[in-house]
């Protein structure tokens, strides 16, 4: 049952994001380039979360109460800021290496700033399941029963479902970040910034809910 449970989970949680990279970028060798990119800057913005949680946890201490719960909600905060800036320095990027590419030569099309954002969406929505639900997805494999102290016996399913939705959501914000840099409109990287801020606060209630 446990390895059922394991494989299940882990094709809910990555077997669309597997299917969009065969079919959409395993044939071209740049987009896999441009996916390793994105996934190493979506790392790179956890690191430097990592640092930021970690100085405010030492200045803060071990107090208990309302202070360790603000200190989470500024952790998740920053950590979705920092992960905005880093998708905006990865469009940047590819938008010096598009415009470098033409210069270079100019008879060879570049890929599309929409593809691209495509490209890197994906790669920062893996990279974000992974770290999101690897552990989880370990303890599947036991032992222990889910749900004997009254917790809910659907866990796994649900943080697969969750992990999902978290990599198809990064793929919908790459898209329109992108788009929201390309043509100007300013206001489309708030939208997005602060449905990634919304998405995170429900994390947040539904953990302290169940």
């Amino acid at each position: 049952m446990t390895a059922a449970v394991f494989f299940g989970c882990a094709f809910i949680a990555f077997g669309p994001a597997f299917a969009l990279y065969i079919f959409t970028i395993a044939t071209e060798p740049l987009r896999i380039i441009f996916l390793i990119a994105g996934a190493f800057f979506w790392l790179v913005s956890l690191l430097l979360s990592s640092l930021v949680w970690f100085v405010a946890g030492t200045t803060v201490g071990h107090k208990d109460g309302p202070v360790q719960k603000y200190l989470l909600i500024f952790g998740v905060l920053v950590s979705v800021l920092i992960q905005e800036a880093f998708r905006f320095a990865y469009y940047k990027l590819l938008k010096k290496a598009s415009e470098g590419l033409k210069a270079i030569n100019p008879e060879e099309t570049a890929p599309s700033m929409r593809l691209l954002a495509y490209v890197s969406g994906l790669g920062f929505g893996i990279m974000s399941g992974v770290f999101s639900f690897v552990n989880t997805l370990s303890d599947s494999l036991g032992p222990g029963t889910v749900g004997i102290h009254g917790d809910s016996p659907q866990f796994f399913l649900h943080s697969a479902f969750m992990t999902l939705v978290i990599i198809l959501l990064h793929i919908f914000w790459g898209i329109v970040f992108f788009d929201g840099c390309e043509k100007k409109r300013w206001h489309t990287l708030l939208v997005v910034l602060l449905t990634h801020l919304l998405v995170s606060a429900l994390g947040m209630i539904e953990n302290q809910w169940s």
